[in-house]
């Protein structure tokens, strides 16, 4: 396993019901998620899952109701325990943990941030925030300025003793990711940790999310069932459909070239040039050509490119990142990105090019 990659799962398969393991076999066989229910009795909920991901970066677990995304990520700190598989967490297999040290990864190594907030009604703000300490026997001063440091990084400054009844949904949450980040654990799990809230506050959250991780460098698994939110966030974006992946890589890559019709379905209605950014669609080049109309970054949007051109499709734009040419953005390329794309024939594939289908990793 690379250096990079924090948690591995590797050929998980999860089924609900009185006799999993024979279940398994079937499933093996190539039965599906409704012949599995209809002719067993057993639910499907994870068949095959194979992902890495990247230590520092965000893995972004998507799918709608059903799909079996929260039942993914409860499996990595073992709340739910699968049917076979692996889960290689900083190179050891998690399922071979006895209870104490699945305590110590559960209390040291990952924190959780739930949609529902899971905060305690009866505990202040601090308290709260310093549970995570509190349960490994920190002092109280110490856990309060550690969890006082975080409060006030995530915009709660001067709340420590209010109750979380007092506070909005929006504040609620960031009590809980200041309790998450006062753990000091390096994973991050975030189950739907967004979608309670309201779409303004959705999206500050979401930009608080972006800013801390350009600064703390976390390996966050975020789960939701909303695309835009899923674009925003992920380095790496993983789709499920009945408790399978479809596609798996960079979020860019598959908004380009989605690899089967329900890919498909969950971008028809995306604002291309809002989401799309000019490093995919750029030529890779540091070679300078005459006669361009000037600058722009590599991690800007489309849109911001239309704008800037007036829609003039015979501009072109020399592509910059952190100073340095990476490429030429034509505006002829940029328009023709906007229409979408037939899914490929060849079968659900990732970034690198290899088969999805049954959930092979990406990276």
């Amino acid at each position: 396993m690379s250096d990079d990659i924090k948690i591995s799962i590797r050929n998980l398969f999860k089924i609900f019901g009185p006799d999993p393991q024979g279940a398994l076999e079937h499933v093996r066989a190539g039965m599906g998620k409704s012949d599995l229910l209809e002719e067993q009795g057993h639910v499907l909920g994870l068949k095959d899952i194979n992902v890495d991901m990247q230590a520092g970066k965000i893995t972004v677990i998507m799918g709608l109701s059903g799909s079996g995304k929260s039942t993914l990520i409860r499996h990595l700190n073992r709340l739910i325990e699968p049917t076979a598989g692996e889960v290689i967490v900083n190179g050891e297999d998690v399922l071979a943990y006895n209870e104490d040290q699945l305590r110590r990864l559960r209390r040291e190594n990952m924190s959780m941030v739930f949609q529902k907030f899971a905060l305690l009604p009866h505990r202040t703000v601090l308290e709260n925030a310093g549970m995570p300490l509190e349960v490994r026997g920190y002092d109280r001063k110490d856990r309060e300025d550690e969890a006082r440091k975080w409060l006030n990084r995530v915009g709660l400054e001067g709340q420590d003793n209010q109750f979380p009844h007092q506070l909005s949904g929006g504040m609620q949450q960031r009590v809980g990711i200041a309790r998450a980040l006062t753990s000091n654990a390096d994973i991050m799990l975030m189950d739907e940790a967004f979608s309670a809230l309201d779409p303004l506050i959705r999206t500050d959250m979401q930009d608080l999310l972006l800013e801390l991780q350009e600064e703390l460098h976390k390996t966050v698994v975020f789960i939701t069932h909303d695309l835009d939110e899923a674009l925003k966030l992920a380095d790496h974006l993983v789709i499920l459909k009945d408790g399978q992946i479809i596609q798996q890589g960079e979020p860019q890559h598959i908004l380009l070239h989605p690899n089967d019709p329900y890919i498909m379905d969950f971008i028809s209605d995306i604002n291309r040039a809002r989401v799309l950014r000019v490093r995919s669609v750029m030529q890779k080049t540091d070679q300078h050509r005459p006669g361009l109309a000037g600058d722009v970054d590599a991690e800007d949007t489309l849109e911001s490119v239309i704008a800037l051109s007036g829609g003039d499709t015979a501009l072109g734009y020399r592509v910059l990142r952190h100073g340095t040419q990476v490429g030429i953005l034509s505006v002829k390329d940029l328009v023709r990105a906007l229409v979408p794309t037939a899914a490929s024939e060849e079968g659900p594939r990732s970034s690198s090019g290899l088969s999805l289908s049954h959930g092979t990793g990406s990276r």
